[in-house]
C-alpha cells in the first residue's frame, strides 16, 4: 500500500457506517439483516449523538383526522419552495413502518388515556401528529433501543478520509485509539449529524463538527442548501453561556406556553397567523428582531399555565432547575441558537450520492425533505426512513471489489475553532447581510493554515474536526452570499424579499484544487 501516512491496522467490511445516531444505526441494522458485514464507526461514546438530545418527537401521520397529503402540505409550506415534493411524500409515507420497526426493537412511546400512542402538535403542523417517548426524551429512547439491538460499533473512531477508485468507494481511513487504520469497503454511509459547532451557541453535542459534509466534499460529492441553518427559537438562555445549550422543546408551546419579550409583549403577534406555533424560521426571526429592537439578549417563555409541567417535560424541568429557574412559577429566558442544518450532501431518497458507493442519511444529507426550513420533528422521521433505505441500497455494492491500494496525500486547511465560531456567529446567524458574509469569508481566508501530512503526519481527531468546520463554514458562506434573497431560515437584511429565480438549490462542490465552487447558480 502506497501512502503518505502508514496505517497501523487494517480491516474489511461490506459497508462502513460513519455515525452512531438514529440514521447510522438504523442503516447498520437494515444492512446486517440482509447479510452484509457492517462496521459502524462512532467518534464518541454510545450516547454522544444528536439523536440522544432530541426532545422533539417523530412526525408521523395520525390514524384519525390526519393524512399523508396534510403532512406533505405542512412540510412543503415550511420548506418555502425548496422541498422536493416527491421525496417529501415518499419519506412521509414511510413513517408508520419506521415507527413499527422501532417498537419491535423495544422502543416505548408515550400512551394516552385510551391506551394508544399519544400525539402532540408542534410549530408548522396543522394537527397533532407528533409522537414522543418519556415526554421530552424521544431521542434518548430511540438511541437506547438502537444501542441495545446488538450492532457492532467501534467507539472512539473518527473517519479521516474516504478513499475512492475507478469504481467508486473502496475504503476509509480511520483514526482510533489504535492509531491510524484503513478499512477496505465498497460502500460507506455518512450519518454524522450536523454542523452546530460552527456557532458559539448550539443545541448540538460537541461532536457536531460537520465531519460528514467535509468527508463527502473531499470524496467528490456535491452539497446543497447549507445556507439554510435552522436556529431553534427557544433555547435556554443563561448569561455568558456557550457551547451546547438545552433547548426548550416546541412541544411546550404546543401545550400552551407563550412567548413574551422583556416588556411583556408577544414577539410573534401580527407576524404569522399561527403566532408562537409558526414555523421555526419565522419564530426565530421574530425573536431576533425584537431582541435587537429592545437591546436584550433574550425573551421569555411563559409555561406557568401548563398543568403538570414537571411530569410532562422532565428533561426540560431538570435543565431549568439546574439554571435556577422553576418553570412552574417563573418565566423561562430563551433565545435562538443553532439547531439543525436543512441542507447537506445531495442524495436521492435511498441515500445515494453522486459518488458510487457513497451514501448519506440523516441530518448530513440533503434529500429534499426539508427545503429552506425543516418542519418540526421531521428529522427523526427522515433518519429512520432514509437510514433504513440506505442500508438496503448498500447491498447493490456487495459484488464490487474494494481494496485500498493507495492513500492519497491530501493537504487541508483549518482555522482555530473558536475563530470559526466567532466569525459565523457574528455574520451567518439568524439575520445576515452581504457585507458581513463577504467579510466572514475574508476573515477565514486570513487565518487558515495549511496542513501537509507528508511533513507533519496525520491530523488528530480534533484537528480533523477543525478542518471540517473550516471547509463547511466556507461553503455555507459561499452559498449564503450567492442567495441574494430571504427564504426559509436564510434571512438577508439587505435582500428581505424572496425572488422567484432563487426557487432552487445552489449546489457547491470542490474543484480540482480542493477549493469550493458553485456547481450551478440561478439565472439572474
Amino acid at each position: 500500500m502506497s501512502t503518505g501516512v502508514s496505517p497501523g491496522w487494517e480491516a474489511a467490511a461490506d459497508l462502513v457506517v460513519i455515525g452512531g445516531g438514529v440514521a447510522g444505526l438504523t442503516a447498520s441494522r437494515a444492512a446486517s439483516l440482509r447479510g452484509l458485514r457492517v462496521l459502524t464507526l462512532s467518534k464518541g461514546g454510545p450516547t454522544d449523538t444528536s439523536t440522544q438530545y432530541a426532545q422533539g418527537g417523530i412526525a408521523v401521520v395520525a390514524p384519525h383526522g390526519d393524512s399523508v397529503d396534510s403532512h406533505v402540505h405542512d412540510t412543503v409550506a415550511a420548506g418555502a419552495g425548496l422541498c422536493a415534493v416527491d421525496a417529501v411524500r415518499s419519506i412521509v409515507e414511510g413513517g408508520q413502518a419506521a415507527v413499527d420497526a422501532l417498537t419491535d426493537l423495544g422502543a416505548v412511546f408515550d400512551l394516552g388515556r385510551d391506551g394508544r400512542i399519544s400525539r402532540t402538535r408542534e410549530g408548522g403542523h396543522s394537527t397533532r401528529r407528533i409522537i414522543h417517548a418519556g415526554g421530552d426524551a424521544t431521542g434518548a429512547e430511540i438511541q437506547r433501543a438502537l444501542n441495545q439491538a446488538g450492532l457492532p460499533v467501534l467507539f472512539g473512531a473518527a473517519a479521516e478520509q474516504i478513499i475512492t477508485g475507478p469504481k467508486g468507494v473502496c475504503g476509509v481511513v480511520v483514526l482510533s485509539d489504535q492509531g491510524i487504520g484503513v478499512i477496505h469497503a465498497p460502500a460507506v454511509l455518512l450519518a454524522t449529524g450536523g454542523l452546530g459547532q460552527l456557532y458559539a451557541l448550539s443545541t448540538n453535542p460537541p461532536g457536531a463538527t460537520a465531519d460528514g459534509i467535509a468527508l463527502g466534499l473531499w470524496a467528490g460529492a456535491t452539497v446543497a442548501d447549507l445556507e439554510f441553518v435552522q436556529f431553534h427559537p427557544t433555547v435556554l438562555y443563561t448569561p455568558g453561556g456557550v457551547g451546547r445549550r438545552p433547548l426548550i422543546s416546541e412541544a411546550v408551546r404546543g401545550e400552551g406556553a407563550i412567548l413574551l419579550d422583556t416588556e411583556g409583549n408577544s414577539p410573534t403577534e401580527g407576524v404569522h397567523s399561527r403566532g408562537d406555533l409558526a414555523p421555526r424560521d419565522v419564530v426565530s426571526r421574530a425573536i431576533a428582531v425584537r431582541m435587537r429592537a429592545l437591546g436584550t439578549e433574550h425573551v421569555y417563555l411563559d409555561a406557568r399555565s401548563i398543568d403538570g409541567f414537571a411530569q410532562r417535560f422532565p428533561t426540560i424541568t431538570a435543565s431549568c432547575l439546574a439554571a435556577g429557574i422553576d418553570p412552574g412559577t417563573e418565566l423561562i429566558p430563551v433565545a435562538p441558537a443553532a439547531h439543525y442544518q436543512c441542507g447537506g450532501i445531495v442524495t436521492d431518497i435511498h441515500g445515494r450520492t453522486g459518488v458510487p458507493g457513497l451514501y448519506a442519511a440523516g441530518e448530513v444529507a440533503r434529500t429534499g425533505l426539508h427545503g429552506a426550513n425543516r418542519l418540526a420533528s421531521n428529522s427523526l422521521l427522515e433518519g429512520l426512513v432514509v437510514g433504513e433505505r440506505a442500508g438496503v441500497a448498500a447491498v447493490e455494492r456487495c459484488d464490487t471489489p474494494a481494496e485500498v491500494t493507495e492513500i492519497p496525500v491530501r493537504g487541508v486547511e483549518r482555522a482555530d475553532r473558536t475563530v470559526v465560531q466567532r466569525v459565523m456567529t457574528a455574520h451567518a446567524s439568524v439575520v445576515r447581510d452581504g457585507a458581513g458574509l463577504a467579510g466572514a469569508l475574508k476573515q477565514l481566508d486570513d487565518v487558515v493554515s495549511p496542513h501537509d501530512p507528508r511533513g507533519a503526519g496525520a491530523l488528530s481527531v480534533t484537528e480533523t474536526a477543525d478542518a471540517a468546520l473550516t471547509l463547511t463554514a466556507r461553503v455555507l458562506l459561499l452559498a449564503a452570499l450567492a442567495r441574494t434573497e430571504s427564504r426559509g431560515c436564510h434571512t438577508r437584511s439587505d435582500h428581505p424579499d424572496s425572488r422567484p429565480e432563487f426557487r432552487r438549490s445552489i449546489p457547491v462542490r470542490l474543484n480540482g484544487d480542493g477549493v469550493p465552487e458553485y456547481a450551478q447558480l440561478p439565472t439572474p
